[in-house]
């Protein structure tokens, strides 16, 4: 099989979309990069170059762009890294021209607003005839995109299927760790996102180093308890899908989702955090799903919830970190 994945396609033109186009150049395939923006299109082509989104770096000539769906319907693997709310649109149009059996890595971190589903449910529905795999791992896009060290989880049900991606995405830099847990390794990214937030609130509120390690410790909890809930296992969020994703998301304001979180801890309001921005920071868009779905799991998630509220208007910056500290006193496990 891993000889038949020589040709990947990558939907989804932001940065990380480009620096995993870039991991799979490097892996010695020819990519199609579908991208919706037509200067993303143009630059990568006339200059190997994203000036967009991940400027300054240079691209392998091997990825060529395109805004044409229907091009990406030769290719043996597809990478879909576009945003969490918009993936199942962009799925029922690859669908229309995605061959039988075709591997879909789902790339793309968050719960879907309204029917409150991870992208693996999403994908079975957008595009039923493909076999879905699921990459998520601590990645920062500029990092890969430069060649730097980067391990990541690669979750995939069908073992023979997941070992032949990995091989065929792996490089002396870039280096895939199978899992079979497809829930464990979706939930470990859509909620760290959000733990990334209330991470940069502490740090714009100035609380101290003591409180944001208390913070993401108990913010890997409330992750677990999540992906038990949804049949995932706690081992697979321990690894580089949840607990490896948090410690880097929560760690950097080079993190979007942080940089928000900073921003409103800094006594800014969201639609001034988010200005600007041409990335997406996913968890402001999952925030509220995280919390609905951890409502409908009956799984304890303060954290979360806080930030939620945060983000729609429903309480204080001050007064939401005033009733995480009131909490009742309770084991630690």
């Amino acid at each position: 099989m891993t000889a038949n994945l020589t040709h990947a396609g990558v939907i989804g033109g932001g940065a990380w979309g480009t620096a995993l186009a870039q991991v799979c150049a490097r892996a010695g395939l020819s990519v199609t990069l579908w991208a919706r923006e037509a200067e993303v299109v143009e630059t990568v082509n006339a200059s190997h170059e994203n000036t967009l989104f991940l400027s300054g770096v240079a691209l392998d000539p091997r990825i060529t762009a395109t805004d044409q769906m229907a091009d990406l319907g030769a290719c043996d693997l597809i990478l879909a890294v576009a945003p969490a709310q918009h993936l199942r649109s962009v799925l029922t149009s690859l669908a229309a021209v995605a061959r039988p059996g075709l591997p879909v890595v789902l790339c793309a971190k968050g719960v879907e607003q309204g029917s409150l589903k991870l992208m693996t449910e999403v994908a079975a529905e957008a595009i039923p005839q493909a076999q879905i795999a699921v990459l998520s791992g601590p990645s920062f896009a500029g990092e890969v995109a430069s060649g730097l060290p980067t391990a990541v989880t690669l979750a995939c049900a069908d073992e023979a299927l997941g070992r032949a991606l990995a091989e065929t995405l792996a490089t002396p830099t870039f280096r895939p760790y199978l899992a079979d847990d497809l829930l464990g390794a979706e939930i470990g990214g859509a909620v760290k996102n959000v733990l990334a937030i209330a991470c940069g609130i502490v740090e714009g509120r100035g609380l101290g180093r003591s409180a944001h390690a208390a913070l993401i410790t108990r913010g890997f909890a409330e992750m677990t308890r999540m992906a038990v809930a949804l049949g995932g296992r706690p081992e697979t969020v321990a690894g580089l899908c949840g607990l490896g994703d948090l410690v880097l998301t929560c760690s950097s304001p080079q993190s979007r989702n942080m940089s928000v979180g900073l921003a409103l801890g800094l006594g800014q309001t969201l639609e001034a955090a988010l200005s600007g921005k041409l990335s997406v920071a996913e968890g402001v868009a999952s925030a509220p799903a995280v919390r609905a779905l951890a409502a409908k799991l009956g799984v304890e998630a303060p954290i979360c919830e806080a930030v939620a509220a945060i983000l729609a208007g429903e309480v204080e910056v001050d007064a939401a970190i005033a009733g995480l500290l009131s909490r009742p006193l309770k084991s630690e496990s």
